[in-house]
């Protein structure tokens, strides 16, 4: 566990690997799980200033789960998340290309509509950020949805925390991430140091 700041940073995110592989997953993360994606409470006005935006993009069904639900709801744990489509199914701001899921936030995000990615929880995964009293864990988060994104990462050699770079600077800032990659080279550079001295008594 790494400290930096008020976060408590786990070993995994430098040392596991990831890449989404959207061909092979088909974006399964947005559909499959008991709830929606977690908000962060400031997350709420975002989504309501821009579903506008992106309520035509959406199948009849999710427009009409979110009429019934709102466009974020509570969970068992008192947590905002977005609604599912009938309660059940997937994020009720999803669209799909091509047999693909996909945020419609996103993709306005994408074609210049909006300001606003999407949920950084869904920007920052696979990683999940669990509150302390006074700290925030950032934790590494297996999913077996995603073991074509962890085959993938691996064979090109990409950690998580460099996939995630960009939604990690999002959400800490550049110079969070700037202490983030000096703790990774010391911890690869403390692990090599090990690996020599194992080889040495040899």
């Amino acid at each position: 566990m790494i400290e930096i700041g008020k976060t408590l940073v786990s070993d995994e995110l430098l040392e596991e690997h990831f890449v989404c592989d959207l061909q092979k997953c088909k974006g399964e993360c947005c559909i499959a799980g008991d709830y929606g994606a977690p908000l962060d409470k400031s997350e709420l006005k975002e989504i309501e200033k821009y579903y506008p935006f992106v309520k035509d993009m959406l199948p009849s069904k999710a427009q009409k789960s979110i009429e019934k639900q709102g466009l974020y709801l509570k969970d068992d744990e008192d947590e905002w998340v977005t609604p599912l489509v009938d309660g059940v199914g997937e994020c009720a701001f999803t669209i799909f290309e091509g047999g693909i899921a996909k945020c419609s936030f996103e993709k306005a995000y994408y074609d210049g509509t909006i300001p606003w990615k999407k949920p950084v929880s869904c920007h920052l995964y696979p990683v999940r950020i669990r509150k302390l009293r006074n700290y925030e864990a950032v934790n590494y988060d297996r999913w077996d949805v995603c073991a074509p994104a962890c085959k993938l990462g691996k064979s090109l050699k990409v950690p998580v925390y460099k996939f995630l770079k960009e939604s990690l600077t999002r959400k800490y800032g550049e110079e969070w991430y700037k202490e983030l990659e000096i703790a990774a080279d010391l911890l690869k550079e403390a692990k090599a140091a090990e690996k020599e001295k194992k080889a040495t008594k040899k």
